[in-house]
């Protein structure tokens, strides 16, 4: 006899939120397929959706906590974790500065219930102003703008794929990425079907990706010059007539609006920029008439645009271009999501805007954005000693050290830590300093929510996944909220009910009768209880266990307008053309004229879609097949510089160098080359069993910490000087 069970979860491991099926034998998962009567995915499934079995059952995951004892990290009970991350933040903390403990948030806290409910209680105890996370070597110029534009810095519109008939693309790769900041299943089959219906797809890349050979048209522009290009886009644009549309009822003045636009985005012109970009003039109009002229449109700038220097111009003027065109806020435009778990739509709009630069951090003088400061300046912030300094880190859930820039000097920093307490599944480059090592359940042992997706979605829908296995540990949540209590001072024994108990008072208490809406809750454990109250206090007047009801998911249609609903500026009207992006063009303008690096070589970066996050190159499943850590270069730069396909290079910037297998291809424009990243599992103390049979290099070796957008803090990954030579 055996036990056979089916379960229905959403896969948790990219933005795509597809549905699984997952079927179990005997306490062990038998075969996971894509959920066919899922109400998004529709059963889409891609490689890494498939290896939650790989992970879960992975011997190298970290199952019990481990304390660094003699130099080595040993197994320990919880509460012996719990009672050395007490001491040892108690000693950091002895004193009185709380700025001596930063905090790091990786990537899959965005992924978690745990990351996207439990991280702020944990912020606010901590009290300190060292927090760094992701977001400033990813997207953090998109909510820059969207902040500055809309006063509501997750208020970032998504292409609205299923609907509009043009789709201008930049810097994105969904047949490898499967859509970021676009939570959209099948992003592939999305724009098959754009074509199919008579649209148009127009890729702007320096690489012929997998997205650009499924597009109409693929232009290879310069590496960072995308901010460049689309403020050639908008001036023409806005050079024609310009109509709104529905948006207008949102801009204050709109001719005034229209004509500071057109002021300062005067010296950009398709002809002024088509020696830099290395896009024809004629081109440039020609895409801009055909925005104009589409019966809708949308343009969906990504990580390629958003990790170079002027990462937040690119996105602001991304949005610019959707709206001058009349796209903006409408069917088959750009749109805005409404969340399950947002807050009504009959409350009034407006809020109170958005800031930043409340502060600064203390060695580099970098401005906050959303209370965070640039990792770019997390190693300063550790080595330079005095007042203030990091002495301690806590991450969640993240590899900084090989994520984020200059790599070789953040590793430096984080060995010369006095303490470090990382939640996490594994030792990697990171965790392998840490001196408490508390590991969350693997993601079949935890419930699972899309709070952060939603909100980014190209349809509303809503699923609930309760654990599929019971965990090992504590969940994860329950971490959190320890981490939290031990900030707080309440000691390692504190019950995480408290923070539980805590975080449902502050989602209930804007209703008519909190005691009575918690009542319907009561018995589930905290983390359920305010997803709960979310979803009643929300637009759509569910409950969880509607959501248990319908394991496949809960569609709630598809996007309408919103801008009513999402907009926070103090007068609740839009800016088109907020003064501090009006001002950065200036530095833009410069660039017209800067020849500097016209002959060089720019590195960019790219995505596999076997390698979401560093983690997943210990996957056998994953990793296996062709090398994918390869220098890509064009034919002509290889012959003129004497690498050879298959052969070594080395590749030098300003901060480093690495020494790469080469790849000839014409799929790379001449003068660029391509490293992904994440790699370089090679060093010492790191438990990775299958990534350090194929370490291969990490290409943040050559990224420069001094060099990020200054609007967001955002580093640079893209466009960076190299030279090449063969090694």
């Amino acid at each position: 006899m055996t036990d056979t069970t089916t379960h229905f979860r959403t896969c948790p491991l990219c933005e795509a939120t597809c549905g699984l099926e997952i079927t179990v034998r005997d306490g062990a998962v038998q075969r996971i397929r894509g959920d066919r009567a899922d109400v998004f995915s529709q059963g889409f499934i891609c490689p890494k959706g498939s290896t939650l079995k790989q992970l879960h059952e992975d011997p190298d995951r970290v199952r019990r906590p481990l304390i660094r004892r003699g130099g080595e990290l040993v197994e320990a009970t919880w509460d012996e974790a719990f009672a050395a991350v007490a001491d040892g933040l108690a000693q950091i903390w002895a004193d009185g500065d709380r700025n001596a403990v930063g905090l790091y948030l990786g990537n899959p806290s965005a992924h978690t219930i745990a990351g996207t409910l439990y991280g702020r209680p944990l912020i606010q105890a901590l009290g300190t102003r060292n927090l760094f996370s992701a977001s400033t070597v990813d997207q953090m110029p998109a909510h820059v703008s969207a902040g500055l534009m809309f006063g509501n810095p997750g208020a970032i519109p998504v292409p609205d794929l299923d609907r509009t008939d043009y789709l201008l693309m930049l810097g994105a790769n969904p047949f490898e990425s499967n859509g970021s900041l676009c939570t959209a299943p099948d992003f592939p089959g999305r724009m098959a079907a754009i074509r199919e219906r008579g649209g148009r797809i127009v890729v702007v890349d320096p690489r012929r990706t997998k997205s650009a050979d499924a597009a109409d048209e693929h232009i290879a522009i310069r590496p960072g010059t995308d901010a460049l290009w689309l403020a050639a886009i908008c001036t023409e644009l806005l050079g024609g007539a310009v109509d709104l549309g529905h948006a207008a009822a949102f801009v204050a003045d709109v001719d005034a609006t229209l004509a500071t636009l057109r002021t300062g985005l005067a010296p950009f012109t398709a002809d002024t920029v088509a020696e830099r970009t290395r896009v024809p003039a004629d081109l440039t109009r020609r895409i801009a008439g055909e925005l104009a002229a589409a019966p809708s449109a949308t343009v969906y700038g990504r990580i390629g645009t958003h990790t170079t220097r002027f990462g937040t111009i690119a996105s602001w003027l991304a949005d610019v271009a959707t709206a001058v065109s009349g796209n903006l806020d409408r069917p088959g435009g750009s749109m805005f999501a409404v969340p399950a778990s947002g807050r009504p739509r009959s409350e009034r709009r407006g809020g109170r805007g958005f800031k930043m630069g409340r502060w600064t951090s203390r060695v580099s003088g970098m401005p906050e954005v959303r209370s965070e400061f640039p990792t770019a300046t997390m190693a300063d912030e550790i080595l330079t000693d005095g007042p203030g300094q990091v002495r301690a880190m806590i991450t969640v859930g993240g590899n900084p050290v090989r994520s984020c820039q200059d790599s070789n000097r953040l590793d430096e920093a984080f060995a010369a830590l006095e303490f470090q307490v990382s939640v996490d599944i594994y030792v990697n480059e990171t965790t392998r300093h840490a001196d408490v090592i508390l590991p969350s359940p693997s993601s079949l042992e935890k419930a699972h929510y899309d709070l952060a997706f939603q909100g980014l979605s190209i349809r509303n829908t809503a699923n609930y996944s309760p654990p599929v296995f019971e965990a090992e540990g504590p969940d994860e949540c329950d971490i959190m909220a320890k981490l939290a209590l031990i900030a707080q001072g309440l000691g390692p024994d504190a019950d995480p009910g408290i923070v539980h108990q805590l975080m449902l008072d502050g989602a209930t208490a804007h209703a008519e009768d909190p005691a009575a809406l918690q009542a319907l809750s009561a018995g589930r454990p905290g983390p359920e209880r305010i997803i709960d109250a979310t979803l009643r206090l929300g637009p759509y007047d569910l409950s969880l266990e509607d959501l248990e009801a319908n394991p496949h998911g809960v569609d709630l249609g598809a996007l309408t307008p919103a801008l009513d609903h999402v907009t926070r500026t103090t007068d609740a009207m839009i800016d088109l053309a907020p003064e501090p992006f009006m001002a950065d063009l200036t530095r833009l303008a410069a660039e017209l004229d800067d020849t500097d690096d016209d002959d060089g070589l720019l590195l960019v970066g790219r995505r596999h879609l076997r390698s979401n996050n560093s983690w997943m190159h210990n996957l056998a499943v994953l990793t296996k097949g062709a090398a994918r850590c390869t220098l890509q270069i064009h034919p002509a730069d290889a012959a003129l510089l004497g690498v050879v396909h298959e052969g070594q290079a080395t590749v030098r910037s300003a901060v480093g160098a690495v020494v790469a297998p080469v790849e000839v291809t014409d799929s790379i424009a001449q003068g660029t080359v391509s490293l992904p990243h994440g790699w370089g599992h090679d060093v010492d103390g790191v438990r990775l069993g299958i990534a350090r049979r194929q370490p291969n290099v990490n290409s943040n070796v050559l990224t420069d910490a001094s060099v990020i957008d200054p609007l967001s803090g955002n580093g640079q990954l893209n466009a960076i000087p190299v030279v090449v030579t063969p090694a």
